[in-house]
């Protein structure tokens, strides 16, 4: 019993939850260790795993591991996901993978449940892990330095203000600062990282750059420090694109007062904003149009088929003493209006989709930075499609959105909505399958990725004089100067410098306003916020490539929206 104490009490103050490990051989000590880097799982996008697989035996040995993640008991969503591993004999091998969650559409769930199995050449067994929050709070992370001393009362004050709907809900998972992976999709679930300013600078590298890239996205960092910390001295950037980062102060024993760290982490909720941004006045849908459905040939052909499977059946083809032709004129003419209704779907619908594209970018070119960070919202119809499975290149967070409800229309708000969404992340990419596209239906989706490019605007040597290094044309330039004066550009071609006009705020405003309001809320409010940071540029284009998803959806448009800082010779 003296033993068993403190190996539970250590367990419960572990920042890490430990699914599987199984000994296979006790004499060589060869076993299996999946680990999830954070404590409890976010409502979506993905969990972070990390492998270790010692084999000391004499012989190679591979395992399997699957996963599958489903928001709640009994809903009908799921995500499934499966990995191999092998370890040579004598080898131990440590592996960082990223697990895709299913999130729910509806707030009916609000669970996360992701099972785990082990299967192969080192043994066999399973285990879950699960989560439980109020739809209306932000996904936080804490680390475990903040995290044990205030974990309780920060749940007491998230609970009773998420009402006794929800029963007892955490408000944070927390994480070990130096295991942290360095990966971003491993913190796309979350709105809001909190952690010290010794965290911070004691963590390695790779993760450091991980979560700036997932702040650069839209995500909240904050920094406690009981020092005179600041921004600079921390290693931290000024311009942190689409997201934000803020220094806390914090008495030495590392309290935190309740309230006050709600309202701090309270952030535009990533979950909240996919339910309720999609689902009513999507402005995207809104310029697809609706399409209504042509009633009127297929009456007409059911009439003709119950005209000539009936009466001119049995009076003309079938007549008396010829009865037994309808064994064979029957199936006839059902076969012909099967083949007929087929050839009118198809001509009505015809093969593959078509679909719109909107993509909010902010070129990170500060700090040596040479990515973009964008979030793609984009809707589509489809006719008849003959494969529901494709590849996602990069890998991002890639998420069904519920749309309004239609005849068309197939994952909405409903609690009861069902579907697979399958994601298989492997080489950089991610493999799709299942219903993320059905036929003859309509589909929203939102995508975040983190892609490398060479594109950004710069100032040449002569004043006033740009040029750009993005390899598309951009139809419209604006720049907002040091002095908060706007200028303007049209027809920019890439590596052809160019100029601008000062123009006055009342007729840019304007067109700005316009390109916000055609985002959901959420991408909305980041466009807002980096649309007026002065020394940085907004430009139009319809000519930027987009992450592709389904090879047969046609995107009949695609308009981005660039933002970023201007960079100087």
């Amino acid at each position: 019993m003296r033993l068993l104490l403190p190996l539970l009490l250590a367990t419960g103050l572990s920042a890490q939850e430990t699914l599987i490990r199984e000994v296979y051989d006790p004499k060589t000590d060869t076993h299996v260790e999946v680990t999830a880097l954070f404590s409890e799982p976010s409502r979506g996008g993905f969990l972070p795993v990390r492998v270790k697989i010692s084999n000391n035996l004499k012989s190679d040995r591979s395992i399997q591991l699957r996963f599958q993640s489903s928001p709640g008991y009994m809903n009908g969503l799921s995500s499934t996901s499966n990995f191999g591993f092998n370890a040579p004999a004598g080898k131990t091998v440590t592996q960082d993978i990223m697990v895709p969650l299913c999130s729910s559409p509806s707030t009916y769930h609000d669970e996360q449940m992701v099972n785990v199995r082990l299967t192969g050449g080192l043994g066999e067994t399973n285990n879950m892990i699960r989560a439980k929050t109020g739809a209306a709070n932000p996904a936080v992370l804490l680390s475990e330095a903040l995290f044990t001393p205030n974990a309780s009362q920060l749940d007491a004050e998230i609970t009773k203000r998420s009402g006794s709907r929800y029963g007892n809900t955490a408000f944070a998972g927390k994480f070990d600062p130096k295991q942290l992976p360095s990966d971003w999709l491993a913190f796309s679930g979350y709105d809001c990282v909190m952690l010290t300013d010794n965290d911070w600078t004691g963590m390695p590298a790779g993760s450091r750059n991980a979560i700036l890239s997932w702040v650069r996205l839209g995500g909240k960092l904050v920094v406690h420090s009981s020092t005179s910390a600041t921004l600079a001295n921390l290693g931290l950037p000024e311009s942190i694109g689409f997201g934000s980062v803020q220094i806390q102060s914090i008495p030495s024993d590392l309290t935190l007062v309740p309230a006050n760290t709600v309202n701090l982490a309270s952030h535009i909720s990533r979950v909240g904003a996919i339910r309720s941004d999609y689902s009513g006045g999507w402005p995207l849908q809104a310029v697809f149009g609706t399409k209504a459905f042509n009633y009127a040939i297929f009456v007409i052909v059911l009439i003709i088929f119950g005209i000539l499977v009936g009466p001119v059946n049995l009076f003309v083809f079938a007549k008396s003493g010829k009865r037994h032709r309808l064994f064979v004129t029957t199936p006839i003419i059902s076969l012909v209006a099967s083949f007929i209704l087929v050839v009118l779907i198809i001509f009505q619908d015809g093969f593959g989709g078509r679909g719109v594209r909107r993509v909010l970018m902010e070129i990170g070119a500060d700090g040596g930075q040479s990515a973009a960070y964008l979030h793609q919202e984009q809707f589509s119809r489809t006719g008849i499609l003959t494969s529901g499975r494709f590849s996602v290149d990069p890998a991002c967070l890639f998420v069904p959105v519920p749309i309004s409800k239609s005849r068309w229309s197939r994952y909405t708000d409903d609690h009861n909505t069902k579907g697979t969404f399958n994601l298989q992340p492997s080489g950089g990419r991610m493999e799709a399958s299942g219903d993320w596209w059905q036929s003859r239906s309509e589909h929203g989706h939102a995508l975040s990725a983190v892609v490398a490019t060479r594109g950004r605007i710069e100032r040449t040597a002569t004043p006033g004089e740009f040029v750009s290094t993005f390899d598309f044309p951009i139809g419209t330039f604006y720049f907002l100067d040091e002095s908060k004066q706007w200028h303007r550009a049209t027809d920019i071609v890439t590596g052809k410098p160019f100029t601008t006009t000062s123009v006055d705020a009342t007729m840019v405003e304007p067109e700005l306003a316009r390109e916000a309001a055609a985002f959901t809320n959420r991408n909305k409010q980041m466009f807002n916020r980096a649309k007026t940071r002065p020394g940085h540029f907004v430009a139009l284009t319809e000519a930027a490539p987009a992450i592709n998803t389904l090879p047969g959806i046609r995107w009949k448009e695609t308009k981005t929206v660039i933002t970023g800082a201007v960079v100087k010779p």
